[in-house]
């Protein structure tokens, strides 16, 4: 027989329900990369495609310097953007180019440049926060909310504010 009394069996329980997830909340896809150091995300519906190889990037004379260019993806030609300048981030240093998000909006459909694809993951709701107003300025317009992955702090950027932004010539 046990030796474990009813106020014991009670405690463990209690310390066991800590350790349950609600299978029932909901979560959300997030696409986790970097930026000049920094972590960030973009809702997953808004990211119809991650193109990890190189593509062949055209550039295209006249352009603002966050454009990038734009690359032919089966056919459809695409514009490839960079968010640094518009988050008034540092350009990035890597030797070889990152992945390209191509992601679509309500008013823009365009690829991103990113230095590093960090991961794609369901993320419970709840895990979501407001950012704080501690948040740099020049991102404040565009973070939609703050989460954690991997014990570092992610800024979930909203792609139709950051669309709207570049539509409007502030990229």
């Amino acid at each position: 027989m046990n030796d474990l009394s009813v106020d014991d069996i009670l405690a463990l329980r209690r310390q066991t329900a800590k350790d349950i997830i609600d299978v029932n909340e909901k979560e959300v896809k997030l696409v986790i990369f970097t930026l000049a150091g920094q972590s960030f995300a973009l809702f997953g519906q808004a990211i119809k495609e991650i193109l990890a190889r190189e593509e062949p990037l055209y550039f295209v004379p006249g352009m603002p310097a966050s454009v990038l260019g734009v690359v032919n993806l089966r056919g459809d030609i695409e514009s490839v953007i960079t968010l640094n300048a518009l988050l008034q981030l540092p350009q990035s240093q890597a030797t070889a180019p990152g992945p390209l998000l191509l992601g679509q909006s309500s008013c823009l459909r365009s690829a991103i440049r990113v230095d590093e694809l960090i991961d794609v993951v369901d993320v419970p709701q709840s895990q979501l926060h407001q950012p704080p107003d501690s948040l740099p300025e020049s991102l404040r317009p565009y973070a939609c909310a703050l989460c954690e992955f991997n014990q570092q702090p992610v800024t979930v950027l909203d792609l139709e504010r950051v669309f709207a932004a570049y539509l409007q010539g502030l990229g």
